[in-house]
């Protein structure tokens, strides 16, 4: 696969405080906010936040694995939200903002599983991501693309999402 960008899909609570972070990132390529894992056909962001169809939000993140390894880009998810919360990041609740890691192979799910295990020694709580294959994408509707860029003075991005980046040192 030398030479070819590679593609990962996490979920960290909000959608748009995960594509803010990694658009960020040097060697991704591409941020795209979208749902994944759900047992729906194709949904819209309303009925995802109504909890019932199993999707959560998420960012599907295409990198170049010349200049950022998959393990790199896993070490700034750990940082960027508390994988210890099940269905809840800050006052964000739901199943739809779970932690997840959605793997398109099963090299992607080995690391994935390692970096957890990392991960785990910096964190006091039980981490509670789940660690599964990709399942029913669907891309979110386009007012959710580049939300942050397009949106900082909103008060969900100066008071939630600006903070995060300056703590990872991103903004």
């Amino acid at each position: 696969m030398s030479g070819e960008n590679e593609t990962i899909v996490l979920g960290a609570g909000c959608f748009w405080c995960v594509e803010a972070v990694f658009e960020r990132i040097d060697g991704v390529t591409e941020v795209e906010a979208g749902y994944s894992n759900g047992h729906t056909e194709n949904p819209t962001y309303e009925e995802v936040c109504n909890g019932n169809t199993g999707y959560a939000e998420v960012a599907k993140i295409t990198f170049e694995p010349q200049r950022i390894k998959l393990s790199e880009i896993l070490d700034t998810f750990w940082l960027a939200h508390d994988p210890t919360t099940l269905n809840r990041q800050g006052a964000d609740i739901g199943t739809q903002y779970r932690s997840g890691i959605y793997f398109i192979s099963e090299e992607q799910k080995s690391i994935a599983e390692s970096s957890l295990h990392l991960a785990q020694e910096s964190f006091n709580g039980k981490i509670v991501t789940e660690i599964l294959p990709l399942e029913k994408y669907t891309v979110a509707e386009d007012y959710h693309q580049d939300y942050y860029n397009n949106n900082t003075n909103v008060p969900f991005c100066t008071f939630v999402i600006t903070p995060k980046l300056k703590k990872l040192k991103l903004e």
